[in-house]
């Protein structure tokens, strides 16, 4: 904070005018020329923003306007001849407004940083000479040496290298980049050098559409905090009321003289200012936004985050939210003498030239064991049965790899063939089935793999006495047997887009604040149903940024319980901010009214308030 020029600057002052105020209560003082003339420069000097602000709001008659209020109070100091007081006033609320700024500041100042420190030029594959990133198209191979940001998001053609992306996901473990792989602009290259293909240009790259999208979400304003601007809206014109009524009502009664009871009404204006009210909230929700982005996640505004901390229910998707989305080869169980080596080898042989997804599963399950797929030829595919092929290295040449109906037109499958195949299919497992020309070979068993931390991540909610459901495309057997394993009890299976999206709307009407978690593609429906969708992703995806009201961008699914306690965390900073704001304001109205306050103590009571509400929501930054 202390960084910050101006606002080294405005303590100074604080100072300052804080030693001629002590000076003044002893009797020490200067000359009333003087002390107008040295106090008005001050006054102008440091409030004239202040002061042109007040002006403009009493000229348009925005009686709302803190600035008027603030106004009010130094005119009217001035007038009965209190300058230092006047000057103590105008200095101190600069000083609360520069917190403010620097606070907010502060919370956003990492992605500008990041943003900022970015590479002005870059070089490009084949030139001498390096040239401005602006120049860059899409389609250009920049080259990036060791240890050196990425200017630019692209793909590796060329290179190998690990890449620390932790300002972007939070990750702190660099991660390996070989050609095909995707980076990220504002990552860092951190041991070899790579060959990038650019995909996007400065201005539409990952990084300027969280920052576009962080520094937005202040517009998406919670609801405490649209209460409190309302509140305010009414509060600042009843306050100056209150002061009028104040300054003179008690002389006309003969209860005070007018100097006393202006003083009183004075210090009632400076006191009353709701400017820590004010910001108790938006500073608050921007330190808290700000921590989140350094962890991985994209909050699209307060609104999102206040949500988080008053969820009572949340829908999962499973597939790529409670599972990896990466189906795995679970079972190879061999039959009829083929040894389970062989049965792999010429599963991923013919599987080598297939395109379904669970085809990769297998050929990577063998690479994985350290065998080589069987050569084979005349490959056929069979569009949603399987796929057929000779083998060049089984001694039964012709093979089948694929569903049991496919088999079946070709051989007659053994009951013990069956009875594995009605096990793993119970257990929530794809099986495939493998024959050769004359008998079923083994069947492979494929599962898409429950992520690890996904058990975890519900029990945790459960103890947030958040209800878990699991909401899914997928057929029963596979989703009972994914919701065992996580321990969710309520599940919806085999259901369409459409059919999410209105059982979100069912929970919604149940539970009112309702998560929904989904990777952001063809959850869509669902996640705009939810009172907050949140999108698991990678990073780069513009479509799941799009999709969600909260994007995970480090595709951590223990972010959930994380956000529950940041948004609960944040909203008990809230109300304790607002409350201990309003019960001392309340507090010095009644002594002002009572006349027991005066204008040095409200003061200083007043910045006190603000420091404590600035610094109390600063906290927010370093929450774990």
């Amino acid at each position: 904070m202390l960084a910050d020029p101006k606002l080294r600057w405005l303590i100074f002052s604080a100072f300052l005018v804080a030693i001629f105020e002590i000076l003044s209560l002893i009797g020490i003082r200067l000359e009333p020329s003087e002390g107008a003339f040295v106090f008005g420069v001050i006054i102008l000097g440091i409030g004239y923003q202040v002061i042109w602000d007040g002006l403009k709001a009493l000229f348009t008659l925005k009686f709302s306007s803190i600035n008027l209020l603030m106004l009010v109070a130094v005119i009217g100091a001035f007038y009965i001849g209190e300058y230092e007081e006047a000057a103590v006033v105008i200095v101190l609320f600069s000083l609360a407004e520069r917190l403010e700024y620097v606070g907010i500041s502060k919370s956003k100042s990492s992605l500008d940083a990041l943003v900022d420190g970015m590479p002005k030029y870059v070089k490009i594959r084949g030139l001498d000479e390096p040239i401005d990133v602006l120049q860059v198209s899409v389609g250009d191979i920049i080259v990036v040496n060791p240890y050196s940001l990425i200017p630019l998001d692209g793909e590796v053609v060329g290179g190998v290298s690990f890449v620390d992306e932790s300002t972007m996901t939070g990750e702190p473990i660099p991660v390996d980049k070989r050609a095909g792989d995707k980076v990220f602009a504002g990552t860092m290259n951190k041991k070899g050098g790579l060959e990038i293909r650019v995909s996007k240009t400065t201005g539409y790259r990952a990084v300027d559409k969280i920052r576009e999208m962080t520094f937005n979400a202040i517009k998406h304003k919670s609801q405490t905090q649209q209460f409190i601007e309302q509140f305010s809206s009414y509060y600042t014109p009843a306050i100056l009321l209150l002061a009028l009524i104040i300054a003179f009502l008690p002389p006309l009664f003969g209860l005070r003289g007018f100097e006393e009871s202006f003083k009183q009404s004075l210090a009632l204006l400076v006191i009353s200012c709701p400017c820590a009210l004010v910001i108790s909230t938006p500073i608050a929700i921007y330190s808290a936004i700000g921590n989140a982005t350094s962890a991985g996640v994209l909050i699209k505004g307060g609104r999102y985050l206040e949500a988080m901390g008053q969820l009572k229910a949340i829908a999962f998707d499973k597939t790529r939210t409670l599972t990896y989305g990466k189906p795995v080869v679970t079972d190879v169980i061999p039959f009829n003498g083929c040894s389970r080596e062989d049965l792999l080898s010429c599963a991923a042989g013919v599987e080598l030239f297939s395109e379904h997804p669970l085809a990769q599963s297998i050929v990577d399950a063998a690479k994985k064991e350290g065998l080589t797929p069987h050569k084979v030829e005349e490959f056929e595919s069979v569009v949603g049965k399987g796929a057929k092929a000779e083998c060049l290295v089984c001694p039964d040449r012709h093979h089948c790899v694929g569903k049991l109906d496919f088999i079946l037109e070709e051989h007659h499958v053994p009951e013990e063939v069956r009875s594995e195949l009605s096990r793993l299919q119970n257990e929530g497992k794809t099986v495939i089935i493998v024959s050769s020309d004359r008998q079923v070979e083994g069947v492979i068993a494929i599962e898409d793999e429950v992520r690890s931390e996904a058990a975890g991540v519900v029990k945790a909610l459960l103890n947030f006495d958040i209800k878990s459901v699991m909401l899914t495309g997928d057929n029963e057997l596979v989703a009972k047997a994914v919701s065992k394993v996580v321990k969710i009890k309520q599940l919806k299976s085999e259901l369409l887009p459409q059919d999410k999206a209105r059982e979100v709307a069912a929970l919604v009407k149940k539970h009112q604040i309702v998560g929904m978690v989904g990777d952001g593609v063809n959850d869509a429906p669902a996640l705009a149903s939810a009172t907050v969708g949140i999108s698991m992703t990678s990073l780069g995806s513009d479509s799941a940024i799009e999709a969600a009201n909260i994007v995970i961008l480090n595709d951590h699914l223990k972010m959930i319980p994380y956000l529950v306690r940041l948004g609960r965390e944040a909203l008990g900073l809230i109300r304790f901010n607002t409350t201990f704001a309003l019960v001392l304001k309340f507090l010095f109205v009644a002594l002002a009214i009572f006349g027991m306050s005066n204008l040095a103590l409200a003061i200083f009571a007043d910045v006190g308030v603000t420091l404590i509400v600035i610094l109390n929501s600063l906290r927010l930054l370093s929450f774990k």
